[in-house]
């Protein structure tokens, strides 16, 4: 497989290659050359396949012969621990619980993915690896733990001050060894910015190997297919139309999502359900895509003003506006319509979602209204223990705290804060010296 810049800037290049530098060198994202479509066979009998068996056969032609089969399979095995379990409502409405990982969000998979990817890309090599990463929430507990003791990688995080929950900081400022946390005054999109520079800046490059693991990064971007694969195995039988509803942020989930449909796997419609943070919500209804400075909610993760992998879902419809619109909608909540889905979903069905899932939630209820006959599944895309002061204020109910939380929230936060690109430049070029 050869992965090529949506910028189309730079020369073609390996999966490898597309995974070690992250963002092509004309600052385009990868994006592969082509799309093969799975037998019908294979989705005629996915209830019977085991979920490393349906992710092998889903992701072996993007990485090729890059990677050995028998050691592909140990990744996709070690990846895919936990579960993916479908919680039905009722016959209208189901959620795809993602938050079963050790960080109990749903980049866990594509973050343990990557990490191990590299980590057999760089086994032979002598020199180490910087994964720069910025996050809105949970990417970076997620990359923190799937890197965590990574030989030959090192690991550093922006994020945004004060606008991440406590429990997703600790989860990413308190694990120490290979991971340093950046705490940056600023908004989200300013974290994703001073990335981007860093891997076009020719001095960093000089002195330093660095990609990233945000989703730009097809190693986290493309195993987020898997989900939707298996939400169909498990709903297969029951219902003809199925459509997802994604809470969107980046937009990296839900392309994904758009190339399993690439590869056969038969849904219906997309919904991408925003928060105020409403770029998309906004172009699907006047054609005008104007990215702008991202507001903050109570749904953080999504709290994106310019999100990076809408330029891939363009690529999937050729930039064929008409052809998208056919296949996706988009919706946009506040704060306020979130805690009320909130307070519906745990008075009506006794279910604890997070607000990334109730915007989800609002989402699928909107487009229940004009296609009644449709089963929407909405993507709970973390548990809700890591947004406790908004989902208890609004249940008034305490929620257990699950294990995994259990683990860090008492560890004492550990982060270096940073104003400006200066600053992080400043930063790598002292730890690359020492």
């Amino acid at each position: 497989m050869k992965y090529y810049s949506l910028n189309r800037k730079a020369p073609s290049t390996t999966f490898e290659d597309a995974v070690v530098r992250g963002l092509a060198p004309d600052k385009g994202l990868y994006f592969p050359e082509s799309i093969t479509p799975l037998p019908d066979s294979f989705f005629e009998t996915i209830e019977h396949k085991s979920n490393t068996e349906i992710a092998f056969e889903a992701i072996k032609q993007f990485v090729g012969d890059e990677i050995h089969e028998k050691e592909l399979k140990q990744i996709i095995e070690e990846t895919l621990s936990f579960e993916f379990p479908i919680i039905e409502f009722d016959t209208s409405i189901s959620t795809l619980e993602l938050f079963h990982g050790p960080t109990m969000a749903f980049k866990d998979v594509g973050a343990r993915f990557m990490a191990r990817c590299l980590g057999y890309f760089n086994k032979n090599n002598s020199r180490n690896i910087t994964v720069l990463v910025a996050t809105s929430g949970d990417t970076g507990g997620a990359v923190a733990n799937g890197f965590l003791g990574v030989k030959g990688v090192d690991v550093v995080i922006l994020y945004p001050s004060g606008k991440v929950s406590d429990i997703q900081e600790k989860q990413l400022t308190t694990l120490g060894q290979n991971i340093t946390a950046l705490e940056v005054n600023g908004v989200f999109d300013d974290c994703q910015d001073m990335v981007k520079l860093a891997f076009v800046d020719s001095e960093l490059i000089s002195h330093m190997q660095l990609t990233s693991a945000n989703s730009i990064n097809i190693a986290r971007w493309l195993p987020q297919l898997f989900y939707f694969m298996f939400a169909y195995k498990q709903l297969k039988n029951k219902y003809k139309k199925i459509v997802f509803s994604v809470p969107s942020g980046n937009f990296g989930n839900i392309c994904a999502g758009m190339v399993a449909q690439k590869l056969g796997l038969p849904i219906q419609h997309f919904i991408a359900s925003n928060n105020a943070n409403n770029v998309v919500t906004n172009y699907l209804k006047t054609k005008d895509y104007n990215p702008k400075a991202s507001v903050q909610t109570i749904s953080n993760a999504m709290d994106v003003g310019n999100p990076s992998n809408f330029i891939r879902i363009e690529a999937l419809y050729s930039n064929n506006f008409d052809n998208l619109k056919n296949n996706l909608s988009s919706y946009s909540f506040t704060d306020n319509e979130t805690r009320d889905a909130l307070s519906e979903i745990y008075s009506a069905y006794n279910y604890i979602a997070d607000p990334h899932g109730a915007v989800g939630y609002l989402g699928a209820l909107r487009h229940l209204e004009n296609k009644p006959n449709d089963h929407v599944v909405f993507l709970e895309t973390a548990h809700p223990t890591k947004f406790l002061d908004v989902v208890e204020d609004v249940i008034k109910t305490k929620v257990e705290l699950p294990e995994q939380i259990k683990s860090v929230i008492n560890k004492k936060k550990s982060s270096i804060t940073i104003t400006d690109y200066k600053d992080l430049k400043r930063f790598l070029l002292a730890r690359n010296n020492t």
